[in-house]
């Protein structure tokens, strides 16, 4: 079956990590994915530990179902080679920062010139426009700025950013989804285009109800820890050994709950009627409910508690995450060739009954395919390309 983006082909000069996964996801839908790297590197990720036969395992995760080429865009001949393979290709992603492709002269104007169907995804901290357009950001900063920080960790803690990059990730999303639509749109018109895609855009348009709260009563949000702005009870538990998180969404949830811990009375208690009340009467519910918790192990409650079919689970370390049969059922993990030896890497969540999504390639070392490409696409020989990497162009 062939892949939805078998005809697609992708320049990917993106670094860390927006960019780089969302070319991966191109990757995984059948886009053939270039990654472009200057000769030595210019990934960062590549020097993030810890490492699997001496490649870094951050690197890893960003970067299957891509080859890899070093090209010196800093040199004429660079830019040459550069310029001959976009006219073969049909998106370019890249993340420098703003005005950086300008100075190359490798600006989307130029680019268009020599494909009008060209699609340019520019990828930064702070979009192309505004007083902060030509300021780096780091996801952790993007964290802090769009106020995902202050509503997240201990009340009476500081300000803490997810445990992993969520504004990097969420950001790969839409340049896989921005990308996709440009190349539909192109479907229709012929014409390429260009993304301006912004971190601080995402994750503050991921701000979601605390968002809107804000935006249509003036509710400023405060750190809940692990309870829910907003529900009762939704929120970590301790049981008689470990924490299990308990998600009694709606008042029907609830009284499936009572039930479930053996006290439906709490159900009819004018205290818990209605999410309201039990949001303010929240602190008196959850000592009832821990009290009950405390008498059993986590393994016990999220049994009892799933039988009667509300959101419950035991909060995991990444291993017993890994290791959970509906992960390992689902397909969840793969094991993928690599220049070094295998690697395991985690598949992409894309299920689809008619569409063939798949690992063709394990993540390239650096200029793992000169070789290949640029004889495949520019019919460029062993002897030349052994001059173009002494003259540092690859």
């Amino acid at each position: 079956m062939l892949q939805p983006l078998h005809d697609i082909r992708v320049l990917d000069l993106s670094r860390v990590y927006a960019g780089p996964v969302g070319a991966m996801t191109l990757g995984d839908m059948g886009a053939d994915v270039i990654r472009v790297e200057p000769p030595g590197g210019s990934d960062s990720l590549r020097e993030w530990g810890p490492f699997k036969n001496g490649e870094s395992t951050y690197y890893l995760s960003a970067n299957r179902n891509k080859r890899s080429i070093t090209l010196n865009l800093k040199t004429e001949e660079g830019k040459k080679l550069f310029l001959n393979l976009l006219e073969k290709s049909d998106v370019v992603i890249e993340n420098f920062k703003s005005g950086t492709m300008e100075k190359l002269g490798l600006n989307y104007e130029v680019l268009k010139e020599r494909n009008k169907g060209i699609i340019v995804c520019s990828v930064t901290g702070f979009g192309q426009n505004g007083p902060l357009g030509l300021l780096p950001g780091f996801d952790p900063v993007i964290q802090a700025m769009s106020g995902l920080m202050d509503v997240t960790g201990d009340p009476n803690g500081e300000a803490t950013k997810v445990g992993i990059p969520i504004a990097d990730i969420i950001t790969s999303v839409y340049v896989a989804l921005g990308i996709v639509a440009a190349i539909r749109q192109r479907d229709l018109t012929g014409e390429g285009q260009y993304i301006d895609m912004s971190l601080l855009d995402v994750q503050v348009s991921s701000m979601a109800n605390v968002a809107t709260a804000y935006l249509n009563t003036g509710m400023i949000s405060v750190r809940k820890g692990n309870q829910h702005n907003n529900v009762a009870p939704y929120q970590l538990f301790q049981t008689a050994d470990f924490p299990i998180m308990i998600c009694a969404g709606n008042d029907h949830l609830f009284r499936k709950l009572s039930h479930a811990l053996e006290h439906p009375e709490w159900g009819s208690d004018e205290r818990f009627l209605t999410n309201n009340d039990r949001k303010q009467h929240e602190d008196e519910l959850v000592q009832l409910i821990e009290e009950v918790l405390a008498t059993r192990i986590s393994s016990e409650w999220v049994e009892i508690i799933s039988k009667a079919k509300v959101p419950v689970g035991r909060v995991n370390n990444i291993q017993q995450a890994l290791e959970q049969d509906q992960v390992i059922a689902r397909g969840g993990i793969e094991t993928v060739p690599h220049a070094t030896g295998e690697v395991k890497l985690l598949a992409s969540p894309l299920r689809h009954s008619g569409l063939n999504i798949q690992t063709k390639l394990g993540p390239p070392t650096l200029g793992q395919h000169n070789r290949e490409v640029f004889e495949e696409l520019l019919r460029i020989g062993k002897e030349e390309l052994s001059v173009l990497s002494k003259n540092n162009v690859i």
